[in-house]
């Protein structure tokens, strides 16, 4: 990463060695701040135009470094990184987000959940994932460890969503808060699978969210797993 900085922004070439300690996501995060401290808002402007992941998930990093600003305008900077082509840039803008999530869970769930109606199945995982209780690589969110309930106005228009990609990040979200908070994972489950409008999305989704759940306590009703075959 530091010969990449050198490369992409010749004149930060001295900053090239804060990138070549740490993890992963720590260089990431330096990356952004390097850029930040450097070029200000044209940080991520500038990143967004480069051919390398790295560099457009610095530039994610950088809407996560920049200080004191509104949670709305750090989501909507974070949009065309969450909508990125590469997977790697998407799981960056909910990572640069996830510390500001940290600091208010139940304000960045306000702000996130209009983003589950959104027509990109990128922009609504991204929703998801950045409120997940234990998350990836990340701190985790204790209130919505104890209370998972909070989550529910962004998890409910996502209980049936068509993509897999979207799926999976629904199915975990339950998934950690079955860690600490099983049987209200079970009673969502179970609500959802009893609905007559129940789609194979929907099985799918609780199928992986009790995954981790004892086989003889899933809670899945018979007649559900027959009428609706994942798929």
């Amino acid at each position: 990463m530091g010969a990449l900085l050198a490369h992409e922004f010749p004149d930060l070439a001295d900053h090239a060695t804060t990138l070549r300690t740490g993890g992963l996501v720590t260089k990431m995060r330096l990356g952004g701040g390097v850029l930040f401290s450097a070029l200000g808002e044209q940080a991520w402007r500038v990143s967004l135009e480069a051919a390398s992941d790295t560099v457009r998930g610095w530039g994610a990093m950088a809407v996560g470094s920049a200080p004191e600003l509104p949670l709305e305008r750090r989501v909507s900077l974070l949009r065309p990184f969450a909508s990125d082509p590469h997977f790697a840039v998407r799981e960056w803008a909910w990572l640069a987000l996830r510390p500001h999530v940290a600091a208010n869970p139940i304000g960045a769930l306000v702000v996130l959940q209009p983003l589950t109606r959104d027509p990109s199945p990128f922009i609504r995982r991204f929703a998801s994932e950045a409120t997940r209780p234990r998350g990836v690589w990340s701190v985790h969110l204790p209130l919505l460890k104890r209370e998972p309930q909070h989550g529910m106005p962004l998890l409910e228009p996502l209980s049936a969503d068509s993509s897999r990609y979207v799926q999976d990040s629904v199915a975990n979200w339950l998934n950690d808060a079955s860690k600490t908070a099983p049987e209200w994972v079970r009673t969502v489950c179970e609500r959802w699978l009893a609905d007559r409008h129940l789609t194979p999305a929907t099985l799918r989704i609780c199928r992986r969210a009790m995954r981790t759940l004892e086989p003889t306590r899933r809670g899945f009703s018979p007649a559900a797993l027959r009428s609706a075959p994942s798929r």
